[in-house]
């Protein structure tokens, strides 16, 4: 647990109708379309299927009695604690398969947009303080030179866009791993939000890890009800992109079949990290990219639109990282690179590090090291290559040796002619190929 950073102030959930700040109309619907689709009968039922405290539910059950869209079954069901049970008039059943039509959504109560940006403001990514100890912990599978920590740990701590650049292969998507797992906290990530009386589902299994909460036993049901249910206890999220990302990723989503809407990624990350992996290989040209995050980066709110055209801010509370094999010179112009917080130069390891590598990996891997051979490979290849070391080369050059040796039958071995070998499949020869 990140003993520095403050723990976040869960949303709390609503003591009746007057704080949901939800058009009732809405809210309504949600709940008729909900009975409909689930089956339910029990508020305690519908209550957990709309993700809002029973108290909130009843008073939304009783309006819609009020407009006779609900009644009443006239019997207690001695399963669920003697509750009454309703069931939907034939006038509540056309009423949801009208809102049916008009939107597909049910379940989870959305959260408004501006109640969202509060919960936003309490859970900033910018609010974290990374000590040198928990990045060193998050990296300790890494070697690294303490200067490139002297650079990382003020740059996360900043909660602003970095650039990590360099050659490739040497461990710019690990080091964005190792800050995502420095982070170490949890936030609050609604299941949908609303604006405008239209639904943006934002909660993603495949984005988001959610801390489970058993609620089975009632006494984790009540410990469950401390927050607001329409939000999901999850570790700060993670959206890892590379060359398939373009600026259409960057959208709203509709669905025209459900006639509801999904979260660009962005705003899936809020409150975590959004690492654009391989800068330099989508289809859109980096500066193009760059572009599109200026008003986010600078102003911490993004610019979404609706279908009908319509554009709305949504808080961006997130630490971009983007990594590059290029130089930043080469894809950026000096207003983009201005924009980008940090620039860190991710190189490849000195001669004494990239043996500190190449112990660590024959270790753990069971491949016993011979002084013969690293003798070989320091001063027989690497020279053919201008001494440049790159941190994927240990695990490649070993993982070749373990696959000879295990072709062969013998023991795990590095010798001067298995380096030759391996390294053989490290680089291709340059020469001409006669189709």
């Amino acid at each position: 647990m990140n003993m520095q950073t403050p723990n976040v102030v869960a949303p709390p959930a609503p003591n009746g109708l007057g704080e949901m700040r939800l058009p009732i109309v809405m809210m309504r619907d949600i709940l008729l379309k909900t009975i409909f689709r689930k089956n339910l009968e029990m508020v305690s039922e519908i209550s957990e299927a709309i993700c809002l405290p029973g108290s909130v539910t009843q008073e939304i059950v009783d309006m819609a009695r009020d407009q006779k869209l609900l009644e009443a079954t006239g019997t207690l069901n001695a399963n669920n604690g003697n509750e009454m049970g309703y069931q939907l008039t034939d006038a509540g059943r056309a009423r949801a398969l009208d809102a049916l039509s008009q939107s597909e959504y049910f379940g989870a109560m959305p959260v408004p947009l501006e109640v969202y940006s509060e919960q936003v403001k309490r859970q900033s990514i910018r609010n974290i303080q990374v000590s040198r100890e928990q990045l060193t912990n998050a990296m300790g599978h890494l070697v690294l030179p303490d200067s490139l920590l002297d650079h990382l740990g003020p740059a996360v701590s900043a909660g602003r866009s970095i650039l990590m650049y360099g050659p490739p292969g040497n461990g710019k998507s690990s080091i964005s791993n190792g800050i995502r797992d420095a982070l170490g906290d949890k936030v609050y990530v609604p299941r949908a939000i609303e604006y405008s009386g239209q639904v943006i589902t934002v909660y993603d299994p495949i984005v988001h890890n959610a801390i489970e909460q058993e609620v089975d036993d009632p006494t984790q049901l009540r410990r469950r009800k401390r927050f607001d249910s329409r939000y999901v206890m999850c570790e700060r999220p993670t959206v890892v992109t590379g060359g398939e990302l373009s600026l259409s990723m960057l959208d709203l989503v509709y669905n025209p079949t459900a006639r509801t809407y999904q979260a660009p990624l962005q705003l899936k990350s809020t409150g975590g990290i959004f690492i654009v992996d391989d800068l330099g290989r989508q289809a859109e040209p980096p500066q193009a990219l760059i572009n599109r995050w200026i008003v986010p980066l600078e102003e911490s709110k993004d610019i979404l639109a609706l279908q009908s055209g319509e554009k709305f801010e949504v808080p961006f509370d997130t630490l971009v990282i983007f990594s590059t094999n290029f130089h930043p010179n080469e894809i950026f112009d000096k207003a983009a690179l201005r924009r980008i917080f940090f620039k860190i130069k991710i190189d490849g390891p000195d001669q004494e590090n990239f043996l500190k590598i190449f112990a660590l990996v024959a270790r753990k891997k069971g491949m016993p090291l011979d002084e013969g051979a690293l003798v070989h490979l320091l001063k027989v290849k690497y020279p053919t290559i201008d001494n440049i070391y790159a941190n994927y080369q240990p695990v490649f050059l070993i993982d070749q040796m373990i696959a000879i040796c295990e072709f062969e039958g013998i023991p795990y071995q590095m010798s001067p002619e298995l380096i030759d070998r391996a390294w053989a499949n490290m680089f291709v020869k340059e020469e001409e190929i006669i189709h």
